[in-house]
């Protein structure tokens, strides 16, 4: 039985269009949707500008956030695909991690530049990349096609009302030898072949060319040999994830750089982002630091994060 797909929601445009996101996802998976809304509930809120107080009313707060769940239920039922609404009244990242553990996937909007909507700022975007019991796909507004725009063929329908998203036909995956990101070239090859897209296979060298060396680097440093090195490496995880998920040609890209630079310069390009949660200081390490904060909110596509895991099994490759 295929796990669900958890959205979280919280009535904005960016949650519309992960919304939308998870949507698509849902139905090339044949996956349910549980429209996720949590709400916090302060005991006091500024009145007045003279310093008055006046307690929330807690009903009218949990009903606007049904209310939320419930339409983003509405608009997957009205997508065809199975859908429910889960009103969680407490903290947004501690609701959807509790949610990851029977989830397919857990999907969130996020506004590009300024990071995750009001609601679900902050911990959300660090503590759920980080603490996922499945993989996490943080989607940007950007993903969706000016209102009005022509739907482009895809496999997959692509549109629920007022949203159309981009297809998928680029798809770029961050590898560092770590465990997880030998997890994120699996999940990535089967997107690609799943979607019809093409795939980049990008590796990092923490070193600049030339004169461009950092000084405290040993002189007798060979940077092409050390490109050599890691593009050799990157081609045997290739071969072996080939042999696992056959009909993908990867391109290979090894280029100077490391982390949320590099990264966000190739989400630029790219219709989808893969990334591991976990690993060895390289792409996925940075995923539980700043740095990490600065890819998952800058990154000018979705974001699929794999988690801290060691294995994922087959049915949880299609995580997009």
């Amino acid at each position: 039985m295929v796990k669900p797909v958890v959205i979280g929601v919280d009535g904005s445009r960016a949650s519309r269009v992960a919304l939308a996101w998870a949507i698509r996802l849902a139905k090339k998976n044949g996956a349910k949707v549980i429209a996720l809304c949590s709400y916090s509930l302060p005991s006091f809120t500024v009145a007045s500008l003279d310093g008055g107080y006046a307690a929330l009313d807690d009903a009218a707060i949990a009903a606007g956030a049904k209310k939320v769940a419930e339409q983003a239920r509405e608009e997957a039922i009205a997508q065809g695909v199975e859908a429910s609404a889960s009103v969680v009244p407490g903290d947004a990242a501690a609701a959807l991690i509790e949610a990851s553990k029977e989830a397919s996937a857990v999907v969130v909007g996020t506004r590009g530049g300024s990071g995750i909507p009001e609601r679900l700022l902050g911990t959300v975007s660090s503590a759920l990349p980080a603490h996922s019991h499945c993989p996490t796909v943080l989607v940007p507004l950007q993903s969706a096609q000016p209102i009005g725009g022509g739907l482009e063929e895809n496999s997959i329908e692509d549109t629920h009302p007022a949203v159309t998203l981009r297809p998928i036909k680029r798809i770029v995956v961050g590898v560092d030898g770590s465990v997880t990101s030998q997890v994120a070239l699996r999940v990535a090859m089967k997107a690609a072949k799943d979607w019809g897209a093409e795939l980049v296979v990008v590796g990092g060298v923490p070193i600049a060319s030339g004169s461009g060396i950092l000084a405290w680097l040993p002189a007798a440093i060979d940077r092409h040999q050390i490109v050599a090195d890691v593009r050799a490496g990157i081609e045997k995880l290739v071969a072996k994830a080939k042999a696992e998920i056959a009909g993908i040609e990867p391109e290979i890209v090894v280029v100077d750089g490391t982390g949320a630079e590099l990264l966000t310069r190739f989400s630029k390009t790219a219709d989808l982002l893969v990334l591991g949660s976990r690993g060895r200081g390289g792409f996925a390490g940075l995923l539980l630091g700043s740095t990490s904060q600065a890819v998952l909110h800058h990154s000018a596509c979705p974001v699929l994060v794999i988690n801290k895991r060691t294995d994922i099994d087959d049915a949880e490759l299609d995580a997009v």
